[in-house]
């Protein structure tokens, strides 16, 4: 299905990863779309998940030149860049998360996206 869910892992140039787990895949859009499953993480060196807060629908957002992860009063969860190798993470109502980074501002040195299907047997 295209709205087949979406994960994201990102391992930054300090060796730390963290992710997304979207409801829906990443595609263009205006407006930000998605549902409450989505959610944020951190999985080395801490692991620590963030779910939806229910303060705001700000889940999934982008266009050519970035993509965005939960939002609020200006600030991304997580924002990527068009070429998926500059990014930014920050405190978001969406998830009431901390940054996912150890720095605000992060370098991907290797970034994972792959749906998730189901599987009938």
């Amino acid at each position: 299905s295209t709205d087949s869910p979406a994960l994201i892992v990102i391992k930054d140039a300090l060796d730390e990863v963290f992710g997304a787990f979207l409801s829906h895949p990443l595609r263009p859009s205006e407006t930000f779309y998605g549902t409450g499953e989505t959610f944020l993480f951190m999985l080395h060196p801490r692991f620590k998940c963030f779910r939806w807060t229910g303060e705001n629908s700000f889940f999934i957002k982008g266009d050519l030149d970035s993509f965005a992860i939960g939002g609020g009063s200006g600030h991304f969860g997580l924002w990527v860049d068009e070429n998926l190798y500059l990014g930014r993470s920050s405190p978001c109502f969406t998830f009431n998360n901390c940054c996912l980074s150890e720095t605000d501002d992060f370098e991907s040195w290797s970034w994972r996206c792959g749906l998730l299907a189901e599987t009938r047997i």
